[in-house]
């Protein structure tokens, strides 16, 4: 009879791709946070907090006031297309282990996201030559599709990277396990580790 100490799992979880989807889905909410707070922290006479968000957005958007998205009288802290990237963005992490696996560490087809790219490109390149006016609603919606489409490309990549085992630690069954493929146990290290496979009416 095999003390508790002595039983070896055969299915040991993994938790660390639920760690590092738990990880973006807070910075993805936070950020869409922040777009909405900047105004309305303005509003409020927070001018300090406002003006630390409406700063450090202004490195990626250009912020132009007349195609930006409004909230209480002052714009979001980016503009519209953005917001649409950053919603999308948030809205795809979310749903994502809904829809796919979160253990999932290969990409889809590029040409994917070709195709989500493709009505923003669209939208902004008709606009840019003069041939229609684009308008909020087409600079949020199409941006918003390239946000949700690209967590498929990135998720994979950062589950990937979370399985490394100097990521979270030391001791992890998954970098067990690959040691474990890699080496072939001797015959000491199979007698020193019961398997509950070699006893069936243990699990009984």
């Amino acid at each position: 009879m095999l003390s508790p100490g002595q039983y070896v799992p055969q299915c040991v979880p993994d938790r660390r791709p639920l760690i590092m989807w738990s990880l973006v889905v807070v910075g993805a909410l936070l950020f869409v946070g922040l777009l909405v707070l900047a105004p309305l922290a303005q509003a409020n006479g927070l001018q300090w907090f406002s003006f630390a968000v409406y700063e450090a957005f202004s490195h990626v958007c250009h912020q132009a006031p007349e195609r930006s998205l409004y909230i209480a009288g002052y714009p979001l802290a980016v503009c519209a297309r953005c917001t649409g990237l950053y919603v999308g963005f948030a809205a795809g992490v979310a749903f994502y282990p809904v829809m796919t696996s979160l253990k999932r560490t290969h990409a889809p087809e590029r040409k994917w996201l070709f195709i989500a790219a493709a009505p923003l490109g669209i939208d902004f390149g008709l606009g840019f030559l003069g041939i229609w006016e684009n308008s909020h609603i087409s600079r949020l919606l199409t941006g918003a599709l390239l946000g949700f489409v690209s967590v498929f490309f990135i998720m994979p990549g950062l589950v990937q990277l979370s399985l490394y085992q100097r990521l979270f630690g030391p001791g992890s069954a998954k970098q067990s396990e690959l040691e474990a493929a890699r080496s072939p146990a001797t015959s000491e290290q199979v007698t020193a580790a019961p398997s509950d496979y070699g006893a069936p009416l243990r699990r009984i």
